[in-house]
């Protein structure tokens, strides 16, 4: 019946319908929340199998639109991708061997596979143009633009926004980057570039950022260095070459982190997530949610290609009010409308500064998770960096999703705790990250529909 209702829901989205979730509070949670594969990790698995030698074998793909988006765009580059019942297979054609395509290539939704795709686009010897949704056409990349030309890149844009038109390029160059904002996603794209550059490539991380990239980048054979006191140098020298090999997609954490959340703020919950990405560079919300007295324990920790993951047990707590700075923002960055979704449930205040990357994401998160909170009752306070949020209760009301995936999902589960039912708008958007994710609300024991 799950199976059913949920090509329904995909169909009416296809079809450009408004759908709503509807939730009626006061169950617990209980069981096994199996995750969808992480979406970061499934991105650049697609790319650097694309411009490896030989076919890589990936396994628990996330199949949400974003990821099927990367996956044209480099089907239009001439690499062949197919899907048997357990595996993604891509035909690598070599680090020269993408074709020039022969139209757009619409990135839909995701900034992520844009900003890295820029990245290798700007080292190919012919011109490609990248566009995507409404949301991404909105959303500002000067801060690749900057960087890339002072490679060599020609970029041709209008206001630094989505379309992009990448011009021929005979010779990158390496360069030396001070990043002035930690971004993971800026920092790769300036590492793919380095692919192609003469000489080297080297990045300056002001605080940590994610490093799937360069854990990848390794797995794949390519050599890429981390140095300084506080190895925040990242180097890599251009004319080397990718293989193909395995790759097994971990739970992606950022997805976890709604179920963690429902688990730890509803009562008589308990929510076991198996394998579950907890790298290092990734992991800041567990952190976060530890410090406001989570009770969540990892079980079985390990390595699984490269990357660290365990099985997650998550019970209700008492949660308390920390103060987060740009240092946590940059481990926890797409974690931020849940982390707030707790503080709103928890005891004392929570403060949260060092967060103005927020203000670049699908949506302006700053602003829309405010307005979230405050149409549930919620004592928030907006900041240009941040917000402060007083700690108490939900009450029950109509939240805008304003078409962010992520601002959905966290006051869906708000919807558990609050005093009556919520509406939360336009939640099409989730199949961009996190296609599961009505199906499993609905398993674990959340009372939500569609409307």
């Amino acid at each position: 019946m799950l199976g059913v209702l949920h090509s329904l829901i995909q169909e009416l989205i296809f079809e450009n319908i408004s759908l709503d979730y509807r939730i009626l509070p006061g169950r617990p949670v209980n069981g096994i929340a199996v995750v969808d594969g992480d979406k970061s990790i499934s991105h650049r698995s697609i790319m650097f199998g694309a411009l490896a030698d030989g076919v890589t074998k990936i396994s628990r793909i996330l199949e949400g639109e974003d990821v099927l988006a990367t996956i044209g765009a480099f089907r239009k580059m001439g690499v062949e991708i197919s899907r048997d019942e357990e595996f993604y297979l891509v035909h690598g054609v070599g680090i020269n061997g993408l074709a020039k395509p022969d139209s757009l290539l619409d990135m839909g939704n995701s900034g992520t596979a844009f900003r890295l795709m820029a990245g290798i686009l700007a080292g190919q010897p012919w011109q490609a143009t990248m566009g995507g949704d409404t949301s991404l056409s909105g959303r500002p990349m000067g801060r690749i633009i900057r960087p890339l030309t002072e490679m060599g890149a020609k970029i041709e844009a209008e206001n630094e926004m989505p379309p992009l038109t990448i011009l021929p390029n005979n010779q990158l160059k390496g360069i030396h980057y001070e990043m002035p904002i930690a971004s993971a996603q800026v920092k790769s794209a300036i590492l793919l570039a380095g692919l192609y550059a003469e000489g080297e490539t080297v990045v300056r991380e002001p605080a940590p950022t994610r490093d799937h990239t360069e854990r990848m980048l390794s797995g794949f054979g390519y050599s890429i260095k981390r140095y300084g006191d506080l190895r925040d140098h990242v180097s890599i020298a251009g004319g080397g070459g990718l293989a193909a090999c395995d790759i097994e997609v971990p739970a992606d954490l950022s997805s976890a982190t709604f179920f963690i959340l429902s688990a730890l703020i509803s009562s008589d919950s308990e929510l076991h997530l198996p394998n579950v990405g907890i790298n290092p560079s990734r992991n800041g919300v567990l952190g976060v949610l530890q410090r406001m007295g989570a009770n969540i324990v990892l079980q079985d920790q390990r390595e699984v290609g490269g990357e660290s993951v365990a099985d997650l047990i998550v019970k209700s707590s008492l949660l308390q009010g920390v103060s987060l700075n740009h240092t946590d923002i940059a481990l926890a960055v797409d974690e931020i409308p849940a982390i707030a979704v707790a503080a709103a449930c928890a005891e004392g205040v929570t403060e949260i500064s060092g967060a103005e990357e927020l203000r670049v994401k699908e949506s302006d998160r700053i602003a829309t998770t405010v307005s979230g909170l405050k149409a549930l009752g919620a004592d928030v306070t907006e900041k240009p960096d941040g917000m402060v949020i007083q700690g108490g209760s939900l009450k029950g009301g109509r939240v805008e999703s304003h078409g962010d995936h992520r601002i959905a999902m966290a006051f869906a589960i708000a919807g558990n705790v609050a005093s009556s039912e919520v509406h939360v708008s336009d939640v099409g958007c989730v199949a961009t990250s996190f296609p599961g994710f009505y199906d499993l609300s609905q398993r674990v024991g959340l009372n939500i529909s569609i409307s």
